[in-house]
């Protein structure tokens, strides 16, 4: 169980984990990462899904990365939603936990009869959160609730690469990750509601839902504007509604990053007088035009050179690091976000940690993805028996 500290903001909390996959799972894993303790229930015959979705051939101990690092420090309860016994068993740790978290397909869980209604009625303090592809969209109900096909339906696609591109999707899963925070908020809120009313709550998001939310600044700018769509620059584009020079540029030895910066500014800079002639509002009408040229000035040096000069001019620019510069950074040092962590079968996986600090401190349980099952026993005998 987790240790009982200053950094373990939930400690006493018990979430079950009854979803696989990312999102809900995802979830899951920042409620433990601020000290819950999370069982996960699976399968007996196979597992979380999540197992065997491999991100590239690399698995560890037979189960992919994937599933190792979202679902670290959790313990593993195998039960068969499908057998008598065992949903009376997975009932019995309702009764007794604090949290739920689920995102089966629509009606699934009603007919297994471990839906909210049928929870509160079991635990009338239980905090349950819901996770869906469309939420209640009832025209898309039927569709799979999978990352790239909410990015597909969510407009976000037209807000990457650059204007010849087409549609770009995020090369990460971006709506499941985003949807696991969203119900992380909504479970917390429902937590400190409980702590005042005694009483539980149904949270609810999807994967449509926290992709709306996620472009909320410029589809707000989209809606009062008459409905234009995004235009993304031709050069270097790096956000469909930034005036140049904001992009991300080759220089002659890799890559570097400018920001919002007035073009006066850094004309003197890039030694670009012509820049200073340019308005606010022709940096955006012309952005192509001034890309280009900045371009073409910044492919003359470095990217650590042109840094040399910048940065002491306080211009906002970054060199583009790739994973193996960003990790030989002292700077990624610093911040401690890497952790090993194992289980009782000797397997060990390196791994990020929680981006939360408490009190200046750093949680990190230690404990690998469990094995399917591997606290079954003891979880029966603590959960099933009279008390907690």
């Amino acid at each position: 169980m987790t240790a009982h500290n200053e950094q373990a903001l939930l400690a006493d909390i018990t979430v079950l984990d009854m979803s696989q996959f990312l999102a809900g799972p995802m979830a899951a894993l920042r409620l433990g990462d601020l000290g819950a303790r999370v069982i996960k229930i699976e399968r007996p015959d196979g597992g979380d899904l999540c197992r065997r979705l491999y991100l590239s051939d690399t698995e560890i101990g037979g189960d992919s990365t994937l599933f190792h690092a979202i679902n670290r420090g959790k313990e593993s309860f195998a039960g068969n939603m499908k057998d008598a016994d065992d949903l009376a068993a997975i009932r019995a740790l309702i009764a007794k936990a604090d949290v739920v978290i689920q995102n089966f397909r629509p009606g699934v869980i009603e007919r297994l009869g471990l839906d909210y209604e049928s929870a509160r009625k079991i635990n009338p303090r239980i905090v349950y959160g819901s996770i869906s592809g469309y939420g209640p969209a009832e025209d898309w109900a039927h569709f799979p609730g999978q990352d790239l096909l909410a990015q597909a339906r969510s407009g976000v696609m037209w807000l990457n690469g650059e204007a010849a591109d087409g549609p770009v999707p995020f090369g990460l899963a971006v709506a499941d990750m985003l949807a696991g925070n969203v119900l992380v908020q909504g479970i917390l809120a429902g937590l400190v509601r409980r702590g005042m009313s005694g009483e539980g709550v149904h949270v609810e998001t999807s994967l449509m839902e926290a992709m709306i939310d996620f472009q909320f600044e410029v589809l707000a700018t989209h809606l009062n504007d008459g409905g234009r769509r995004p235009q993304k620059s031709a050069v270097r584009n790096a956000h469909a509604y930034l005036a140049a020079p904001y992009g991300v540029y080759e220089c002659k030895e890799g890559w570097l990053a400018l920001a919002m910066t007035p073009l006066p500014a850094l004309a003197p800079h890039f030694d670009l007088p012509a820049l200073s002639g340019f308005t606010p509002a022709e940096a955006f009408s012309k952005r192509d035009e001034i890309k280009a040229t900045i371009a073409a000035r910044l492919r003359e040096k470095t990217a650590r050179e042109w840094l040399a000069i910048l940065e002491p001019a306080d211009i906002w620019a970054a060199e583009v690091l790739d994973w193996p510069n960003l990790i030989a950074t002292a700077a990624f040092r610093q911040l401690d976000m890497l952790q090993t962590v194992t289980r009782g079968d000797g397997v060990s996986v390196r791994t990020t940690a929680s981006p939360i600090r408490v009190n200046g401190h750093r949680h990190k349980d230690g404990r690998a993805a469990p094995l399917i099952g591997s606290q079954s026993d003891e979880i029966r005998a603590e959960f099933l028996a009279s008390g907690r």
